[in-house]
C-alpha cells in the first residue's frame, strides 16, 4: 500500500530471445514512462490472457515476428515507484519473420561483452549474469 491506496502488481511476459550468440533488446520510445531504456521484447499480460499467447501477441505486434515460446527463463519481482510490476521471461526461438522496430524506438542483438553496459529497464538487470554466461559459452 502506497499513500492510502494498494497498487495493483503489472503481470508482464517478455522473451529472451539468443540466435549466433546474441540477445534481442528493444528501447523504449521517448515519451513513454521509462524512456530510452532498453528492455527484453514483451508486454503487458491483459486480465484472463495466457502469459504465452500475451508473449506472442506482443512480439507480433511490436516486432512482427511468430515466436514458439519455449520455457520459462525467470521470474523477476520488481516495484518501480509507480508500481510494482512481475516478470515472467521465456526462452523463445523466432520461426517466422525478422524483427523490426514496429511498436519500439530500436531494436539491436547484442553479445555477452555488450550486455552489461546497455542501460535496461531496472527490473530487466537480474538477468545479465545469467544470460552474460549463456552468451559467453562456446
Amino acid at each position: 500500500m502506497v499513500s492510502g491506496y494498494e497498487l495493483k502488481t503489472i503481470l508482464v511476459s517478455a522473451a529472451v530471445i539468443i540466435e549466433g550468440g546474441k540477445v534481442l533488446l528493444t528501447q523504449r520510445e521517448e515519451g513513454d514512462s521509462h524512456g530510452l531504456f532498453w528492455e527484453f521484447p514483451g508486454g503487458k499480460i491483459e486480465d484472463g490472457e495466457d502469459p504465452r499467447r500475451a508473449l506472442q501477441r506482443e512480439l507480433r505486434e511490436e516486432l512482427g515476428i511468430e515466436v514458439k515460446v519455449e520455457k520459462i527463463w525467470d521470474v523477476v519481482f520488481h516495484v518501480y515507484p509507480e508500481y510494482p510490476v512481475l516478470l515472467l521471461f521465456y526462452l523463445c526461438r523466432i520461426e517466422k519473420g525478422v524483427p523490426k522496430p514496429i511498436g519500439c524506438r530500436a531494436l539491436r542483438w547484442v553479445d555477452g561483452r555488450e550486455l552489461p553496459e546497455i542501460p535496461l529497464l531496472p527490473a530487466d538487470v537480474p538477468l545479465i549474469e545469467g544470460l552474460k554466461e549463456k552468451l559467453d559459452a562456446p
